[in-house]
Formats: C-alpha cells, sequence, structure tokens
C-alpha cells in the first residue's frame, strides 16, 4: 500500500517533471524564434549590400539599386511631409526620336529654376562644359515636360540624393533620345566625390545613356566619375533640397520614395 508519504512524494516528483519540460520546450522555442530573427537579418543585409553593389543610378529603362549615410532605419520613415499641394495640372506624355540640335549660346549663362511643391531650386547650369546637356534641359523645359513631375526617388544611405526628371515616376521614363556624357573630368569631382551642391545626369550604367533623369546632391557623395556634372544649387535651393532630404524616404531602408511629396509645379531655362 502506498503511503501518504509516498504519494506526496510522487505527486512532488511528476510536478517537477512537467516544469522541466515546460522550460525546456519554452528553451526551444526561444532558440527557433532567435534562429529565424537572424536568418532574416542575414537576408536583409545581404540584400542591402547586393543593392549597392549593383548599380548607382540607372534610369530610362532600368530602375536604379543605388545604396545610397544615416544608417537605414529598421522601418518606414514616418516624417511628415514639409511640401504644399502641386499646381492643378498633369504630366505631358511626349516622346522624340533623337537628340535636338544644339542651339543654345555655348558662350552665355543659363539658369533652371524648379518651382517645386517645396520650394524653389535655382540651378547654375554648366553651358560651356556641358553644352549637349545644358541644351536638352533647355529643350524639354520650353516643352513643358518637366512640368508636374514627381522627384520619384531619395537615397539617404552610402550617397546622398534626390532624383527627379522622370515624367513617369518609377524610374524608367525618359524623353526617347539619349545624350551624350560630358565634363566627367570637373574640377569640382575630386577624389571620387560629388560634392554637396552638384547636380548631375542620371544613365542606365553604359555609357552615353543620359535622358531626362537627373539627381542632385544634397551632401558629399561617393560616386564614379560617370554621371555628367551639369548645373550648382543656389544656397537658398540647397535649404529646400535639405528640407525634402530631412523627411526622410519611404521604405527605411535608406533608398525609395521621398517622404516629401515633391512636384516640378514648372520647369525654366532662361539665358542671362
Amino acid at each position: 500500500m502506498v503511503t501518504q508519504e509516498q504519494r506526496r512524494r510522487q505527486l512532488a516528483r511528476e510536478k517537477f517533471l512537467r516544469q522541466q519540460q515546460r522550460r525546456t520546450a519554452a528553451r526551444h522555442k526561444t532558440r527557433m524564434r532567435n534562429t529565424v530573427v537572424a536568418s532574416v537579418l542575414g537576408v536583409v543585409v545581404v540584400g542591402s549590400v547586393v543593392s549597392y553593389a549593383t548599380g548607382v543610378f540607372k534610369d530610362d529603362g532600368k530602375k536604379a539599386n543605388a545604396g545610397s549615410e544615416v544608417s537605414p532605419s529598421p522601418s518606414p520613415s514616418k516624417a511628415q511631409d514639409p511640401c504644399e499641394k502641386a499646381a492643378a495640372g498633369t504630366v505631358k506624355s511626349l516622346s522624340w526620336k533623337k537628340e535636338p540640335a544644339v542651339t543654345i549660346d555655348k558662350s552665355a549663362d543659363y539658369t533652371m529654376k524648379m518651382a517645386t511643391t517645396c520650394g524653389d531650386i535655382d540651378i547654375a547650369l554648366k553651358t560651356a562644359q556641358a553644352p549637349h546637356t545644358v541644351n536638352s534641359f533647355s529643350f524639354l523645359a520650353g516643352k513643358g515636360f518637366f512640368d508636374h513631375t514627381k522627384c520619384h526617388r531619395l537615397t539617404t544611405n552610402g550617397i546622398y540624393v534626390l532624383q527627379c526628371g522622370d515624367p513617369k515616376g518609377t524610374g524608367s521614363g525618359g524623353p526617347g533620345y539619349t545624350i551624350p556624357d560630358e565634363n566627367l573630368k570637373d574640377k569640382t569631382l575630386k577624389g571620387g566625390m560629388y560634392p554637396a551642391g552638384t547636380v548631375a545626369m542620371a544613365n542606365t550604367g553604359q555609357k552615353h545613356t543620359g535622358g531626362s533623369q537627373f539627381f542632385l546632391v544634397y551632401q558629399d557623395s561617393q560616386l564614379p566619375a560617370s554621371y555628367t556634372p551639369f548645373g550648382t544649387i543656389s544656397a537658398s535651393g540647397m535649404k529646400v533640397l535639405k528640407k525634402i532630404a530631412a523627411a526622410g524616404e519611404s521604405t527605411g531602408q535608406g533608398d525609395g520614395a521621398p517622404n516629401a511629396t515633391v512636384v516640378v509645379n514648372k520647369a525654366t531655362v532662361t539665358k542671362s
């Protein structure tokens, strides 16, 4: 016969075994969770490295995968949109088969004004050094090509730029023609650096494939000298650009659509 004391000991032993089983199961569950988390982080890190290694400013048919120096956030930024509502109007559907003839005065000074929802960005154009590029922008602006287009990409990790000039707003649009690379030995491009305030052409990663997309550098950015530098942003324009950059981008990974709704209400190129 089992005595009361033996029964008490048996129950205590069974209770202890149940506790041990629960603890073992909990430890196993924790290990599994940590393994999954580590795997996911590994994919994110590898994906980021691959993204940065595969390209920088590809456009007009190929989406860029720039890595783009603020460390990437684990979740999308929720910064408030600092910009105003866009002016009424729609993007024109325009395309040409070949680059327009160069008709600008190469000895004159030209300025491009981007009247955006976030403020005006004035750009002094490098006419003598990049005549094909400046001529193309003068032509496109005169046709209203840039009006009502969105600046579709902000890069905040690795390089620091706002990309604009795509009528589709996806990174794949262009004017239908390409222009030659120019001014790649510009004296401002020292040590593989595009300094803050530079405006340069995007391309597909191949030579002479610039179209209408361009990027504005708001902080010194390490880049190969493969992107035609054709303008310099004014001090007031830099304030607008930095306001846009401060709002962050939508993915939280350092390369995506800007949180600021940047729409070019009107772009004009004038001779002075």
